[in-house]
């Protein structure tokens, strides 16, 4: 049996758009519902596509959005490369579908439901911390058990996922294994997940003989646009670094020599008012003044600064530069 990879917009978008049942148990793992009566019965597709406040924006497209019987809207999204963006743009999504709860002059504040936002991350946002699962939601910063209900964000790093860290959870194992360990390589789908009837019948949507050849096109289509864009993310995070990289060698370079004629200057003229108060004033701050340019030839040379160019700088001769 050969499967398609279930992250792959084709096959997400099927499994968790077309069947209502599968994107109700997706959803009961994974959102934070901490009551059996919060937890979703039934859904109803609502379309994946925001509409604009005005014909200058432009639309929004999430990959799935449904609403259950009391209201409360989900978007589902599957990202499979990260960019600070994505976070904006599922700030935005959220918060326009609440908005878009009040229809008429008459609808009522009181009136509005939750916004469930829950996005699975194929890649790594929050390198510094450990966790996979991200719930973000609007607290008091001085007292976080004061919650401003309405908005719900789940975020979910796929690669960081272990089981051992979902106790208790079997659900939400079995969907993460799911998305994780399935693929174009795998023959034979681990046996825990198809003794699970839901995930079961997920498995059974991704085979790739439940797909045209148009489709399949579209998939290897989809999956060429994905390695493109992490080609052109690798390109501009290296030549950033190589820039970085240059721009502190220069930085370095100029605080060096800076700072090295700051402490030469210093330390020969402390060293030449010693000497001055024993063989005369004018003479001590000459004295001074030619050791802060001893020692600042120095730091320049240290810093491998062309002797001839050290000589210029400070006076010095030649012969006497290369011989510190």
């Amino acid at each position: 049996m050969r499967y398609l990879d279930p992250k792959a917009d084709l096959t997400f978008k099927k499994v968790f758009g077309e069947h209502p049942d599968l994107v109700i148990s997706l959803l009961n793992a994974l959102l934070p519902f901490e009551k059996p009566e919060e937890e979703i019965a039934e859904i109803e597709y609502l379309t994946p596509e925001l509409m604009p406040e005005t014909p200058l924006k432009k639309n929004s497209i999430v990959d799935v959005r449904c609403k259950d019987k009391m209201g409360r809207q989900f978007l589902v999204e599957m990202q499979m490369l990260w960019s600070p963006a994505f976070m904006q743009r599922v700030l935005f999504n959220a918060s326009k579908a609440y908005v878009r709860q009040l229809g008429g002059r008459e609808s009522k504040y009181e009136l509005l439901q939750p916004v469930y936002s829950l996005n699975l991350v194929n890649d790594i946002f929050l390198p510094d911390v450990p966790e996979a699962y991200h719930d973000y939601k609007i607290v008091q910063v001085e007292h976080t058990d004061k919650v401003i209900e309405g908005l719900r964000f789940i975020f979910v790093e796929l690669p960081k996922f272990k089981p051992q860290d979902f106790k208790g959870k079997k659900m939400a194992v079995l969907w993460l294994r799911y998305l994780t360990e399935i693929d174009e390589h795998t023959r034979q789908a681990p046996k825990e997940l198809l003794e699970n009837p839901e995930i079961c019948k997920a498995v059974t949507q991704i085979e790739e003989s439940a797909f045209s050849d148009a489709q399949l096109w579209w998939y290897d289509d989809f999956w060429d646009a994905v390695r493109v864009e992490n080609t052109l993310i690798s390109d501009a995070l290296r030549e950033g670094m190589e820039q970085g990289i240059q721009q502190g060698i220069q930085q370095g370079i100029q605080q060096g020599i800076q700072q090295g004629m700051q402490q030469g200057m210093q330390k020969g003229i402390e060293q030449g008012l010693q000497e001055g108060r024993q063989e005369g004033l004018e003479k001590g701050i000459q004295q001074g003044i030619r050791q802060g340019n001893i020692q600042n030839a120095r730091g320049m040379k240290s810093e491998g600064i062309p002797a001839e160019i050290i000589a210029k700088i400070t006076g010095l001769t030649r012969d006497e530069v290369e011989k510190l």
